[in-house]
């Protein structure tokens, strides 16, 4: 993997670059729509690539390890030919999904064991046997094996949570660089910067991750339930910290003011389930604001969705919804899809243009408001 810095704008942290992988160019920013299954919900793949042109997109080893099984996408070649893609992909290495199932799961210095959502057998994740999933899968961008500490988070228990995630890394690296790609192109390995919302454990975690100069560093454990002010401060912190020569993925994040937001300080790489799963519930993000397409106000309203999906009015979108037509969370998740990277992309064309700041500060108030 390589990273190519391009330009950073003059009155922001805000950078455009090009991302290079075995399964092609990301341009940068960019928003990874997610699979976790290796499938984007209710999204046909022609989409993906031929409407929406997603670069990347990501999928989940907690997941692909439970459905179908790492010994059928090895069968099969990797996820790429498992599921007929052959753009970049990126895996996470499953800690969120560990961490989201507090209530079913054992932690300690060898790993995590946890109980399937599926069917209830148990099994173990180790740095070692995270990265061995994740070679299997074979995405081209793959995660270390982190604690994603949950908010509130107190002090000592982030602190402790840290040094855990630390020595973690420390033997995913060892494990990752002992072994080989199985299916004859690199993949490349991010740490994750813990630290909850406290400074100077964020800034102990920058400064550690960067002793393994990896290809790329990962942001974790927000977007957890914290105030978005927490989030800025601490993604402004951590990217001051990070190399400029390095790709900069803020995980979970978020809504489109998010992306705008923290574009601005420095990151480059997001992915969220909010444009499909808050499409699948009928809240659709637009150019103009936010639409709850459930809403009687739409009932009559014959002018198109948006611009960017004109073939659908916004009264027929609701005659979907309240009817229960499979057809409106497709739509409507293919809307937010299309909204997220038109958004991304126009901010890297302000980025190159110089034009950024003013404009992001215009865009945050248009599409954050209820409409």
């Amino acid at each position: 993997m390589k990273f190519s810095l391009q330009h950073t704008d003059a009155a922001s942290g805000a950078r455009a670059g090009l991302l290079e992988t075995a399964h092609g160019t990301i341009h940068t920013p960019i928003f990874m729509p997610v699979g976790t299954a290796a499938t984007v919900k209710a999204i046909h793949r022609d989409f993906l690539l031929n409407d929406i042109k997603a670069e990347i997109i990501l999928g989940n080893t907690y997941h692909l390890y439970l459905r179908p099984g790492t010994d059928i996408l090895q069968q099969a070649g990797g996820i790429h030919t498992f599921s007929n893609w052959d753009r970049p992909v990126l895996t996470d290495s499953g800690g969120y999904q560990v961490y989201s199932l507090s209530g079913s799961r054992k932690m300690k210095e060898e790993g995590v064991t946890f109980q399937s959502h599926i069917d209830g057998s148990r099994h173990l994740f180790t740095p070692e046997n995270v990265m061995d999933i994740q070679r299997k899968i074979g995405a081209d961008i793959i995660m270390a094996f982190d604690e994603c500490t949950p908010y509130p988070c107190d002090y000592e228990y982030a602190r402790k949570s840290m040094h855990m995630t630390h020595r973690w890394l420390d033997r995913c690296m060892t494990r990752f660089r002992e072994t080989e790609p199985l299916y004859g192109y690199e993949q490349s390995l991010m740490p994750i910067i813990q630290g909850s919302v406290y400074s100077d454990l964020r800034k102990q975690s920058a400064e550690y991750v960067q002793k393994h100069n990896a290809d790329g560093y990962a942001i974790g454990g927000l977007s957890v339930g914290e105030p978005t002010e927490d989030m800025y401060r601490m993604t402004e912190e951590v990217t001051a910290l990070l190399p400029a020569d390095k790709p900069r993925y803020l995980m979970g994040v978020g809504t489109p003011a998010n992306l705008l937001e923290c574009i601005e300080r420095g990151i480059d790489m997001f992915d969220c389930v909010m444009p499909t799963r808050n499409g699948r519930n009928g809240t659709i993000f637009t150019e103009e604001g936010i639409i709850n397409m459930r809403n009687k106000k739409w009932e009559a309203d014959f002018s198109p969705l948006s611009p960017l999906t004109p073939e659908y009015s916004k009264a027929y979108m609701r005659h979907l919804f309240v009817a229960g037509e499979m057809l409106g969370p497709i739509v409507a998740s293919l809307q937010n899809l299309r909204f997220y990277l038109w958004l991304v992309r126009q901010a890297r064309i302000h980025i190159l243009d110089g034009t950024f700041a003013t404009w992001k500060t215009d865009m945050v108030k248009t599409i954050s408001k209820r409409i």
